[in-house]
């Protein structure tokens, strides 16, 4: 059912999937999703934002599993400025434990000969088991999960990028992400602080990251296309030769957070907050360069 006009100042769409809600001012809340809709060609995607886990699937993980251990912590609190700025945002509701965001639905792997995790992750970065004995999500569950969660959310952001680009010629996307600054298990020592990833220059166009990495983050390290090359959602829709740009960037914990909890520090945030606006508002105005 569509209502519309003066009397309702909300339209609700009902489908087999979601239930959406587009606001007045158009933002769009789904059973999965959450997109703020924004006044530039700009969209900050934060797939591994979400906490929850529906009920169904909670009675087949281990108790770390419920505890979301891996999640990108506070992505939200981070960039919350982005809004006044006048950018879009999509965040979704529901873990990476339930389903990854940033991986190929086929499965394939990212980082060939390397260790990553899958679509439906069966165990945690620590390597510890996300599934109780004999409850891992077979390929029907996984394709289920695909059509409830995955599909919906990758459908915003492409028709997000479409209409950002019919309307203003270009659109911009940031995937933001975090992690902690130690993960033997994808790699050795310690991470840098800020770690750009544009699919070695393909997912989005040059002038841009030049851009980006002249910017001063110190007193943080960075890196461009290291560890971090961008995952599933850089790749697919950075499409420059289109002028869609695409650019993730993969934000150590240690910069905002009480390392190895997920306690969020003030203070730290405090300091490196003013780093993120500066990234955010450089990806703003080439998003509106002509």
């Amino acid at each position: 059912m569509i209502r519309h006009g003066k009397l309702y100042p909300q339209l609700v769409y009902t489908s087999s999937l979601n239930i959406i809600t587009v606001t007045a001012k158009g933002n769009k809340m789904t059973s999965s999703y959450t997109l703020s809709k924004g006044k530039i060609p700009l969209l900050i995607s934060m797939p591994h934002n979400g906490e929850g886990i529906p009920d169904d699937i909670k009675t087949t993980m281990t108790d770390k599993a419920l505890n979301v251990v891996d999640t990108d912590w506070y992505m939200d609190k981070l960039y919350d400025f982005a809004d006044e700025l006048g950018i879009y945002i999509i965040n979704p509701k529901y873990s990476r434990f339930v389903i990854d965001l940033n991986r190929d639905p086929d499965g394939v792997n990212l980082y060939p000969g390397q260790d990553t995790t899958e679509l439906c992750p069966t165990t945690a970065f620590d390597s510890s088991p996300l599934y109780l004995e004999g409850m891992k999500p077979d390929e029907t569950e996984i394709q289920r999960r695909v059509a409830l969660y995955w599909r919906p959310y990758h459908l915003a952001i492409k028709e997000t990028l479409n209409q950002m680009q019919q309307e203003f010629g270009k659109a911009v996307l940031l995937e933001a992400h975090s992690i902690l600054s130690h993960v033997p298990r994808f790699f050795e020592g310690q991470l840098p602080d800020f770690n750009f990833g544009t699919a070695n220059g393909a997912s989005c166009d040059e002038s841009l990251m030049k851009q980006v990495e002249s910017l001063d983050f110190s007193p943080y390290s960075s890196i461009s296309n290291g560890r971090f090359k961008g995952g599933f959602i850089t790749r697919h829709f950075g499409q420059p030769e289109q002028n869609i740009h695409a650019l993730q960037l993969e934000l150590s914990q240690r910069t905002y957070m009480n390392e190895p909890s997920n306690e969020y520090n003030i203070n730290k945030a405090y300091a490196v907050k003013p780093k993120l606006k500066q990234l955010v508002e450089t990806l703003a105005s080439f998003a509106q360069e002509k």
